[in-house]
């Protein structure tokens, strides 16, 4: 992640409740040390819905934009800002992929061009990575739309099954349950396409 997301913030003490607000009040302070604390989770949250560095780093900055422009609106559920921010770059990512499916289909109505191949791209480590994110990435999308939130907000996103059951509004043996169901289904359409299993999957 680029090294901006890690910039020192003022020491600020208290909980993501308490800053939320603070910062809600006016204190630009407290909301600097909430962007501390989640701004690298929520880009590697974006990352893995999107497979795009790129578009991690716009769905991020959007997301505590939101945030800014919503601390008046919303009042965490629990001490920990992370699932909601999570749930807004959910939103985000999936109007950014209903976008880009939209540029995709303009594209094929498009004469093409020949292919000049670019060998600046050629590094091998980070497109192989890109590559199987994106393979998992297209696995995930083909769940029920019940297991693939579990699989975003738990494997994807790290949040707990206390954590993800507040989000989606269900118990937590219901989120560990989804989560095993797509574990089984994940498996199965990686290995009929060939594709590496992670130990996350």
């Amino acid at each position: 992640m680029p090294a901006e997301h890690d910039a020192d913030v003022p020491d600020v003490p208290g909980g993501d409740q308490e800053l939320w607000a603070r910062a809600a009040a006016g204190e630009v302070a407290a909301f600097g040390e909430l962007f501390g604390r989640h701004a690298s989770a929520v880009w590697n949250y974006a990352y893995r819905l999107t497979g795009s560095w790129a578009t991690a780093e716009d769905l991020a900055s959007l997301t505590f934009l939101t945030a800014w422009r919503r601390l008046g609106e919303v009042t965490l559920v629990n001490d920990s800002a992370r699932p909601w921010l999570y749930t807004v770059t959910a939103n985000l990512a999936r109007r950014e992929q209903r976008r880009l499916g939209r540029f995709a289909a303009v594209l094929t109505r498009l004469p093409r061009n020949p292919v000049v191949r670019d060998h600046a791209e050629e590094v091998a480590g980070q497109i192989d990575a890109d590559r199987q994110l994106k393979v998992v990435l297209s696995a995930v999308a083909k769940l029920p739309r019940a297991e693939r939130r579990a699989v975003e907000l738990c494997l994807l996103g790290g949040l707990s099954t206390a954590e993800a059951s507040a989000v989606l509004g269900i118990a937590e043996p219901s989120v560990r349950a989804r989560i095993s169901r797509a574990r089984t289904r994940l498996r199965e359409l990686l290995r009929d396409i060939g594709a590496r299993v992670g130990e996350e999957f």
